[in-house]
């Protein structure tokens, strides 16, 4: 046995249980170690950010982390945006990254680089494996690592004589993993007096806060004080539809934003940061608390936000009484024959999802139109673009459908956005999950031109419109599709689409609607 074998049963200890991979030459000890060991799913992906942005949706709805096995200094580089996106929604990963033999890096071939360097500014913690018998414990750490308490990527780099060495670091056993940090008891006391003295208070939803019980314990937070509940615009899990409580998504223009919650005297944070624009703009605050709210942070991200609300709730001596929420919202009538527009895609779910189906947003502004359609529609759970890195949707959708085998996976891209990682549908297809892509083709980077218009870069000419616009080819995204081994349709009308949801429900397996709007 040699030393990457020990490392693979080492992780499968620690409950890793998948690897998405895109190995090279430096990783083919690791190859044959999940060759010779059973208990950890091997996913190959043919592009990096595929791999990385898999890892990111497994971790988002399995809670734990996978890992990934990349290749060098540049094959880490190629997979860093949805690094980025799992750094930014907290989401566990154990980056492998293979990297020459420690002999061979003074050689200076043609692929050395720092990996370690590449992979530093998207992870929370970077280990460098230094000796082979130290493979087993740095695996242990990596994952430790990747739980927090402020979870994140944790990135492994593993020489090749490391990982080939015949040295036979022992296996080593499950170890318990960090949690996130209680909220200390007076902070929560404090925070439920303010509320009380407040008299327009809002309270800002981020991370865990969204989930079921979060939302629960904030609902009933907010009906006993009178508190306002909003979300972050972009969470990294939403739980959502009838029965469940919905926060309003704080809007994704600062203006806006400042505009929603101004006339506020308190802004509590709860599992999140103080909200700021997206973007600088000339002119316009970057900071969107609004002059003179008041503001408390009950949970940040490395804490247990979840238990704090739930303990907010009882200080508050809050009723533990169901609350009185929507039920099923019923669909409204389709017309047929209208032009497709990303509210008709709203209506289509809400009348076919199943319950508890995953959505993967990497749609933009047409996911914004689809969002509010389905707010209290058949359960399911929302996970948005956190960092903004597009080409997030294809990639998550395989790691959320590998994570729940046994729920529908909607993937919700821009053109422009999947056309960044569309190799994500060889992989959907090699492994037949029943994905269903949705590709909004509006062929122009649409928000970009909203964004050109706001930034007061004056009039675009010829040559800016040509930088965003997406349609001199057009991409055809049914033959792309097929080419990957998934079949397509398109659909340009309401009525279209609604058929063509309702075939690719019915057929199973990966799927791809191309909605022209």
């Amino acid at each position: 046995m040699f030393a990457a074998e020990s490392l693979v049963r080492t992780l499968i200890n620690q409950g890793v249980e998948v690897c998405f991979t895109n190995p090279g030459t430096s990783e083919m000890h690791m190859v044959a170690a999940l060759d010779r060991t059973d208990g950890m799913q091997s996913v190959l992906c043919l592009f990096e950010g595929v791999a990385t942005g898999a890892a990111d949706g497994y971790a988002r709805m399995a809670d734990k982390p996978a890992c990934t096995l990349l290749h060098l200094g540049p094959g880490a580089g190629n997979g860093l945006a949805n690094l980025h996106n799992a750094r930014r929604a907290y989401a566990p990963v154990v980056n492998i990254v293979g990297d020459h033999a420690r002999d061979h890096l003074k050689l200076d071939a043609p692929l050395t680089s720092d990996a370690a360097g590449v992979c530093r500014p998207m992870s929370r913690w970077v280990g460098c494996v230094a000796d082979a018998a130290d493979v087993s414990t740095m695996a242990v750490e990596a994952v430790r690592q990747s739980f927090g308490p402020e979870r994140g990527v944790a990135s492994l780099i593993l020489p090749a004589d490391c990982a080939w060495s015949d040295a036979e670091p022992a296996v080593l056993e499950r170890v318990d993993m960090p949690g996130p940090k209680p909220v200390p008891g007076d902070r929560i006391a404090a925070i439920a007096a303010a509320l009380k003295a407040a008299e327009n208070p809002v309270i800002l939803l981020g991370n865990d806060a969204c989930r079921e019980d979060g939302l629960t314990a904030a609902g009933r937070i907010a009906a006993a004080t009178g508190a306002t509940l909003f979300m972050d615009t972009f969470v990294p899990r939403i739980a959502r539809g009838h029965g469940r409580v919905s926060p309003k998504r704080l809007a994704y223009f600062g203006e806006q934003a400042l505009e929603e919650l101004a006339g506020s005297d308190l802004l509590v944070i709860a599992g999140s940061k103080p909200p700021v624009a997206f973007f600088a703009y000339p002119d316009q605050p970057g900071e969107l608390t609004p002059e003179g709210t008041g503001r408390e942070t009950l949970a940040g991200p490395a804490e247990d936000v979840v238990a704090a609300l739930q303990a907010l709730a009882a200080c508050l001596e809050v009723a533990t009484a169901p609350l009185d929420l929507p039920g099923l919202s019923q669909a409204p009538k389709i017309f047929p024959e209208e032009k497709l527009n990303p509210g008709y895609v709203g209506i289509s779910l809400l009348r076919h999802m199943p319950e508890d189906s995953v959505i993967c947003d990497d749609a933009t502004t047409s996911g914004m139109g689809v969002f509010p359609w389905i707010e209290h529609g058949p359960r399911h759970d929302w996970l948005c673009l956190t960092g903004g890195a597009i080409g997030s949707g294809m990639p998550q959708a395989i790691g959320a459908g590998l994570a729940c085998p046994d729920k529908q996976v909607f993937a919700l891209c821009g053109d422009g956005a999947a056309a960044y990682t569309l190799q994500a549908l060889w992989t959907q297809a090699r492994e037949q999950q029943n994905i269903i892509n949705v590709v909004f083709a509006n062929h122009s980077y649409l928000v970009l031109n909203v964004e050109l218009a706001r930034v007061g870069a004056g009039n675009p000419g010829p040559a800016a419109q040509q930088m965003l616009s997406l349609d001199n080819p057009k991409m055809d995204w049914v033959k792309l599709a097929e080419g990957f081994g998934v079949p397509g349709q398109r659909a340009r009308t309401a009525g279209e689409f609604d058929d063509a949801l309702q075939r690719a429900l019915k057929a199973g397996g990966p799927q791809l609607i191309v909605a022209e709007i």
